[in-house]
């Protein structure tokens, strides 16, 4: 007897459609499982057998052959498990095949035959949406997939339950998606004392996307700093609240209580971080911090800490917008659409240039710890700002700064500015194109003359020179001015201070 049901297995962040064909035959009793299985998918047949059998079913005594096709795609994960128990279930006419036709069915079986959770079941949503199939999927990933709309979805707690269902002897439950949802404390601006050009390059940074370096003492304020980006962005679009909760799902990181990310994500990695960590990818690839952080903030702490090989990886992401990680087997892309921000100290001491702490180190020290950092990712980064140590009349004055919420209006307003410039809410001033530049991005004669004596002084390469119009094409938004005038384009300028020479 032949019978199928059909699931989906991801490869990166999308979901494709996966046929389950079940084959019982006479012969030797036996379990062949074949369609590219990995390991955890070949380990199904043990936990199939003893869930059927626990679930009050029969078990075939006969030869069975399940195929997973098509089978030149990998398959990995434990959410074949749900699948291919209904297509033996079918096989053996306990459950109607016109039915499994129009389902899609992900999860996996405990040996008592309960649905345990699954990874990427938000992916396997919007396939099936796609293709018009019905969703079977564990109770506590039904929360997940109700994000897609015009979707029906059957969450299932057990393999008899399904079973109930799927013949028509039981409805199903209604899903209904978390109207609370758990609010994320984001620390306020309004809690730094001073720092004034440091806060205004935060707000530059905000409402254009532009990639961000801090480097001062130590305790000047540049994580606090940092940390304060996230409350100055935007809130999420549900567009973007999707693709970036599609990323956390197939990364197995989303909370059954809140299934939609409401605010931008903000990921700090440790600098022990390995490359894959970092980057992504794996034996079996899984995003990287650079995917987790897409449409929010990658802040990396004590930059020339972390490993050579893992700042060099950042390039391709930084540029396009999605890191691609190939295997012999395979190859994946994420998307890392992110804003980084990095700190460090301007020496290794941390005081050089502090005028009221003497710095310990060498000129040829400075120049060795500074060198860890290459010139290359020094040239992504738009702008360049010096935190200096916080004065006491500013910590003693007690007087708070202004609150996030109020510059993150006019953030908001720049941002419109770009979305009528583009046509497109997510492109900003950072993702132009050298096209692009030259047409927004025109410059006085005056203000040539300004960045022709900045390059020659500075040196700066052409990305530099590309970087900067980027910034003053921002700070001119924020100013609502049309146009970029010699003050924006000299305040751009001033944020490449790796560019000066160090002594």
């Amino acid at each position: 007897m032949l019978a199928r049901a059909l699931t989906a297995t991801v490869i990166g962040v999308e979901a494709f459609v996966v046929e389950v064909e079940a084959d019982i035959s006479f012969g030797l009793p036996g379990f062949s499982l074949v369609g590219l299985p990995d390991g955890a998918v070949k380990e199904s047949k043990e936990r199939l057998r003893a869930a059927i059998k626990n679930g009050g079913y029969d078990f075939p005594t006969h030869r069975i052959t399940v195929n997973l096709a098509p089978a030149d795609i990998k398959k990995e994960g434990t959410g074949f498990d749900l699948p291919m128990a209904a297509a033996l279930l079918a096989a053996t006419r306990v459950l109607p095949q016109e039915v499994l036709d129009r389902h899609l069915l992900v999860g996996e079986l405990s040996l008592d035959g309960r649905v345990k959770p699954a990874r990427g079941v938000l992916s396997v949503a919007l396939t099936a949406q796609k293709h018009h199939f019905r969703l079977v999927v564990p109770h506590e990933n039904a929360p997940e997939a109700a994000l897609v709309h015009d979707l029906e979805i059957i969450p299932v707690t057990s393999l008899a339950d399904m079973v109930e269902i799927l013949s028509g002897r039981r409805q199903p439950q209604q899903v209904m998606v978390p109207s609370c949802p758990i609010l994320q404390e984001i620390p306020d601006l309004a809690e730094v004392y001073g720092q004034e050009h440091a806060k205004r390059a935060l707000e530059i940074a905000a409402a254009g996307g532009h990639n961000l370096l801090f480097i001062g003492p130590p305790g000047s304020g540049k994580t606090m700093l940092a940390r304060r980006l996230q409350g100055i962005l935007p809130p999420l679009s549900y567009e973007e609240a999707l693709e970036t909760s599609k990323i956390y799902s197939v990364a197995g990181l989303l909370s059954p209580r809140q299934p939609l990310l409401q605010s931008r994500p903000f990921r700090a990695p440790h600098h022990s971080i390995s490359d894959a960590g970092l980057i992504g990818g794996g034996s079996h690839p899984r995003p990287g911090e650079v995917s987790l952080a897409h449409n929010g903030v990658l802040f990396l702490d004590e930059l020339p800490e972390f490993r050579r090989n893992a700042l060099e990886s950042l390039r391709q992401p930084l540029e396009e917008g999605e890191v691609t990680i190939s295997r012999s087997a395979l190859t994946v892309t994420y998307p890392a659409r992110f804003q980084l921000v990095v700190s460090m100290n301007p020496c290794k001491c941390g005081y050089f240039g502090d005028p009221h702490h003497p710095c310990q180190c060498t000129s040829q020290e400075v120049r060795r710890y500074r060198n860890k950092i290459s010139g290359p990712l020094l040239d992504r980064i738009d702008l360049h700002v010096e935190v200096p140590a916080v004065k006491y009349k500013d910590l003693g004055a007690g007087r708070s700064g202004e609150p996030s919420r109020e510059v993150r209006k006019r953030v908001e307003k720049a941002r419109l500015r770009q979305k009528e410039r583009f046509g497109n809410a997510q492109r900003l001033n950072s993702h132009m194109n050298n096209l692009e530049i030259r047409k927004f991005c025109a410059l006085s004669p005056e203000g040539q003359s300004i960045l022709e004596k900045a390059c020659q002084r500075l040196r700066l390469s052409a990305r530099a020179y590309h970087r900067i119009l980027k910034v003053a094409r921002t700070i001119a938004d924020l100013d609502a001015s049309a146009e970029i005038r010699p003050p924006h384009l000299l305040e751009a300028i001033q944020y490449r201070a790796l560019d000066r020479p160090l002594v």
